[in-house]
């Protein structure tokens, strides 16, 4: 176990922050990134930015939080105790990353894992253009990691992702924002030899981190999870590559064991 957070010696596990729409499901969003928390031994801090009626399928509809209600909801947790990481997820609209932004410079929040939600699988936008160009402009400088799959490395950088050159240029690109790093997530990518691949950048060199393709069609919350297991073990101590490589191990096994509770999409098992 890493040691305590330093602002707060009393502490019994290691804190992390999310901030992150509401997924009443529990397969996404601040449930998911909090069972993540749980399961990797850290304490979890939630600021809600939106909350969005959905279950594994479907989005119904998003009414995201006043900015200075997200602001405060930060202010009041970060005057308590500054977490060792922070991630952000789906964040509704472009006041809502402005005063996220914010309030990392404002408080000294540590560089967050930068889950850039864009489009849910459902096709449905859960970020409007405005608030992903400040994503773009505002948030993504200020990040430890960015964690997009193929379509929102497209979004992020105008490329088509067709072949491995292209990904490795999105990487290039996307640091060259201001991002310490990147890892561009290959789950939803088709490949000829049955192995999911995702490519990590840290501005200096590029990994593969491979694993076998599961078959079965994925599972709701996956990306939720990979990025909120991120910041779980950069908050137990971690440094970068080892967060991300135990993260993806988490996300394969709870995908693994995932089950279904109705109709719907499969939901990962965050405690396999």
């Amino acid at each position: 176990m890493a040691s305590p957070n330093s602002k707060h010696p009393v502490a019994k596990h290691p804190v992390a922050m999310t901030i992150a729409g509401s997924d009443p499901g529990g397969g996404a969003g601040i449930q998911a990134d909090l069972k993540t928390f749980a399961a990797l031994g850290v304490y979890g801090y939630s600021v809600i930015s939106d909350v969005i009626a959905q279950n594994s399928f479907n989005v119904a509809r998003t009414n995201p939080v006043s900015p200075a209600l997200v602001t405060r909801q930060i202010e009041s947790l970060a005057s308590e105790c500054i977490p060792r990481a922070l991630k952000t997820g789906a964040l509704g609209n472009a006041a809502i990353v402005k005063a996220v932004a914010r309030a990392i410079v404002k408080l000294a929040l540590p560089a967050p894992v930068v889950d850039p939600v864009i489009i849910a699988s459902s096709g449905i936008r859960l970020l409007d253009p405005a608030g992903e160009r400040a994503v773009r402009d505002l948030l993504i400088p200020l990040a430890r990691i960015v964690t997009p799959n193929i379509a929102e490395a497209e979004a992020l950088t105008a490329i088509r992702l067709d072949n491995d050159a292209a990904i490795r240029e999105a990487g290039r690109r996307i640091v060259a924002m201001g991002a310490r790093a990147v890892v561009v997530k290959g789950g939803h990518r088709k490949t000829v030899d049955a192995k999911a691949i995702d490519v990590f950048y840290d501005g200096h060199r590029f990994i593969e981190l491979t694993s076998d393709r599961i078959p079965g069609g994925g599972a709701h919350g996956t990306g939720c999870a990979f990025s909120a297991a991120i910041a779980a073990h950069l908050a137990r101590g971690r440094n970068l590559e080892e967060a991300v490589r135990s993260a993806k191990r988490y996300v394969t096994k709870a995908l693994k064991h995932r089950f279904k509770l109705g109709k719907g999409r499969a939901l990962l098992d965050h405690f396999a």
